[in-house]
Order: C-alpha cells, then structure tokens, then sequence
C-alpha cells in the first residue's frame, strides 16, 4: 500500500471513529500533497510525500516554539500533538551511527577534501538519506568530516 492511500484509509478510520483531532492533522496533511500535485503537475511517490511530510512536522516544531516563546502552551500541545500525529507515516529514522557510517562512505566516494566539496557531498546525501535522518544534523557531520 502506497503512503498515500495508507493516508486516505487512515483520514476515513479517523471520521468513522470520530477522532477530530487526527481527522483535521491528515486533512491538512492530504491538502498540502494534492497542493504540490497542483502546482508541479505530477502524481507524488512516498518519497515525495515523505518530504511533504517533514516540511509539515518541521512547520509545527517552528510553531511549538513560537507558541512556547509567547506562553500559548494550549497552542504548542495542539501542535506537537500534530507532528505525532504526521511523524507516523514517516519512515523509520537512522541512529547517528548510521548517518556517520553513511557520511564517510559519501567522503570515501566522492574523494571530498575540505569546505569546497560540502555541496558535492550533500547532492550525494540528500537522495540517500532524505527522510530518514534529519538533514540539518547531517549537515553538521558533513562539516565537521570536512574540517577535519
């Protein structure tokens, strides 16, 4: 079953068994994909959707700490109640040790010596571990690879 009719089944269990607040997470959830269908003119793979998904789960962790920031903890908990909700249907995260086994095969492959060649080295990462490890911290690995 693709992501996106695991979704769609998902959004009709939540009105079947009338779960408002996960009913209105996978509704915003299925606008942004249809969203991005719209405005790229393709259908979306689970690679795809998985993107949309982090965007989304990024977007709510921006606004927990906004709402945090302003004392609205009824807002934050709204929020991070979405991205358990969206972080579901995310596939399994690496451990560290797999990001950093991962960035040393990309350093080994592409024969990168220093700061120059970070951006060959994430367009070799960014395909293999889009979704599965939290880029911002495989850029800091990637860095620290490269001063050293």
């Amino acid at each position: 079953m693709s992501l996106k009719a695991r979704i769609t089944e998902d959004m009709k269990a939540a009105m079947k068994a009338k779960e408002a607040a996960k009913l209105s997470a996978i509704r915003l959830l299925t606008a942004a994909i249809k969203q991005k269908e719209v405005d790229e003119r393709v259908e979306l793979d689970d690679t795809a959707v998985a993107a949309v998904i982090e965007k989304l789960v990024k977007q709510r962790k921006d606004s927990v700490t906004q709402y945090e920031a302003a004392n609205r903890q009824d807002l934050a908990d709204v929020e991070k109640a979405e991205i358990v909700i969206l972080s579901a249907y995310l596939p399994e995260k690496m451990s560290s040790e797999e990001v950093a086994a991962a960035v040393a095969a990309a350093v080994a492959q592409t024969g990168a010596k220093g700061p120059a060649d970070m951006g060959k080295l994430m367009g070799v990462l960014k395909p293999q571990l889009a979704g599965k490890a939290d880029m911002a911290e495989v850029s800091k690995l990637v860095k620290a690879a490269l001063a050293g």
